[in-house]
């Protein structure tokens, strides 16, 4: 018997696509998307399309404009600025909290530097900015605040998406960003909790200038 492969609801898949075009920017901020292209393009019909994206107007991704369709919303200066501060506030807690690391926690750190450093090389910049996520989530999860780590989830589409911003603006910053983990995974290493505090407060807060218009 052949194996049938049950496709997901048809909102489901129209709202994946969305999403990943929004984070991966073949969707840029300003985009118009109208609710025929999108059923066309994931060959869906209108109404599963409509239902997608009030699920990502929710998310802040779009803001819908009846019979015009859905405007991909741009990154702005202040969601960029109410990133940063949170990313600051857990992020630095959960570096303090991970001395003395773990050997797994390590280990994982490794792997995912060194996938990032192959990411970079293709210029594969989208996938470089979810193995970016990844190794900070990984420090954040290793504390076990489960709360905590939830809501650092949350931010993980807002931060992808500046994330492929910023590599793309700021071409320089991917060398910058490898070697800051570099450093950051040497300070959990060694044990200097202060040290790894100080590289993770540097580390974010460099996009705080972005807050202040120079992301594009």
């Amino acid at each position: 018997m052949p194996l049938v492969v049950k496709q997901p609801p048809a909102a489901d898949r129209v709202y994946h696509h969305v999403k990943q075009g929004v984070l991966d920017r073949r969707y840029e901020g300003g985009t118009l998307l109208t609710e025929g292209e999108l059923a066309d393009a994931v060959g869906v019909s209108r109404t599963p399309v409509r239902e997608a994206l009030l699920r990502l107007e929710v998310e802040g991704l779009i803001k819908l404009y009846p019979k015009k369709g859905a405007l991909v919303l741009p990154v702005s200066a202040q969601e960029i600025a109410d990133v940063v501060e949170t990313r600051l506030l857990v992020e630095e807690h959960a570096a303090r909290k991970a001395v003395p690391a773990p050997p797994g926690l390590i280990e994982r750190l490794e792997e995912l530097l060194a996938l990032q450093k192959e990411q970079a090389a293709a210029g594969d910049l989208a996938a470089a900015a979810v193995t970016d996520r990844c190794f900070h989530a990984e420090i954040v999860r290793s504390g076990g605040n489960e709360i905590l780590s939830r809501l650092y989830d949350q931010l993980r589409d807002r931060q992808l998406r500046m994330g492929v911003a910023v590599m793309h603006s700021h071409p320089d910053r991917i060398a910058k960003t490898l070697t800051e983990h570099e450093e950051i995974l040497d300070a959990l290493r060694s044990g200097d909790a202060e040290a790894a505090v100080g590289i993770v407060h540097r580390h974010v807060g460099w996009f705080s200038h972005l807050a202040r218009g120079e992301v594009r």
